[in-house]
């Protein structure tokens, strides 16, 4: 199979166990095929946990899952040097901690305290941990995939903005629709019959690897750089514009939202086999990529102006060039 074969015969596996969150599948390929980190927000039961193990069971990738807890230990996620007595000599080992799968499931990642989340933000953005002062490089393939609950404020700590920023997308996950909840009900039936056929092989990493390479090669216009360009500076200069946003906006994105939008539209671009990026494939990734990025103001808070909102109204300001 092609790369691009192989990743749709990934998205159609993964599909096949998650119904109704089509928009956190189409997600989850993105943040593969662009070597990022995701943030998935949602209410218990939505099928978050359940959409990253289904992704790390159909691609050849081992997953480690971290529960965060108030009372959770950096070496708990990195490892930590134990002693052994081998051969009667004692001697210094390390012991590596689950941050050395491929895919990190990281479960109600704000209810870890900084010192945690310090040693998660050096793995999220150099792929290494760094203990007891020797730095070990992370797998090749290697993804966070955070999870939250939106609604849940005892015992949390909320995540820094320097944080925040390191996540290539945030996926907002919903509840299904009434259709989608009667199919669940039928996925989980079946699942239960212990007759069922053995799972097909699993997709080989190499396809993940392969698809990154034909990604760089997806061709951007230079009106198109400036119409991505535009959308962040818009969150920067929202006085520039006769509309509101001036007055929801506290603090615009960063340039790595720039590097992400630009990355998430050529990886959109390359699923839809296309060689080249058009504006349409910005605006389908725009709201993942700058919704965790912006502050907004007490004013927009006191509106009940939402994220998304304010990304709408950036849409209708700015113009494709």
């Amino acid at each position: 199979m092609t790369p691009l074969e192989s990743i749709l015969e990934l998205k159609s596996r993964v599909s096949q166990s998650i119904i109704g969150q089509q928009h956190v599948v189409d997600s989850l390929l993105l943040g593969l095929l662009c070597n990022g980190n995701l943030l998935l927000e949602g209410l218990p039961g939505t099928a978050k946990t359940r959409s990253i193990r289904s992704l790390a069971k159909s691609l050849a990738a081992d997953l480690g899952r971290i529960q965060f807890t108030p009372d959770l230990l950096p070496a708990d996620v990195t490892g930590t040097e134990i002693y052994q007595e081998v051969n009667g000599k004692q001697q210094l080992d390390f012991q590596e901690g689950p941050i050395f799968n491929n895919l990190i499931l990281a479960d109600e990642i704000n209810r870890a305290p900084a010192k945690v989340q310090s040693a998660l933000l050096e793995a999220m953005e150099e792929r290494q941990v760094t203990v007891a002062g020797k730095t070990r490089p992370l797998p090749r393939l290697f993804m966070v995939l955070a999870t939250q609950n939106p609604i849940e404020q005892e015992g949390t700590y909320p995540l820094p903005e320097a944080q925040m920023d390191r996540f290539l997308l945030k996926i907002d996950v919903g509840y299904p629709d009434a259709e989608a909840e009667t199919k669940i009900i039928d996925l989980v039936r079946g699942e239960e019959n212990q007759s069922q056929p053995p799972p097909a092989a699993p997709i080989d990493q190499d396809a993940i690897f392969k698809a990154r390479d034909e990604i760089h090669t997806v061709h951007v216009s230079d009106n198109l750089k400036k119409y991505l360009v535009d959308i962040i500076m818009a969150t920067r200069q929202p006085d520039a514009y006769d509309s509101p946003l001036k007055n929801w906006i506290e603090v615009g994105s960063s340039p790595r939202a720039t590097i992400a939008l630009d990355k998430a539209a050529r990886a959109q671009a390359w699923l839809e086999n296309r060689d080249y990026a058009t504006p349409d494939d910005v605006r389908s990734v725009v709201h993942s990529v700058l919704s965790h990025r912006l502050v907004l103001s007490y004013e927009a808070a006191a509106d009940g102006v939402s994220s998304t909102s304010v990304i709408d109204e950036i849409l209708k300001q700015v113009a494709v060039a």
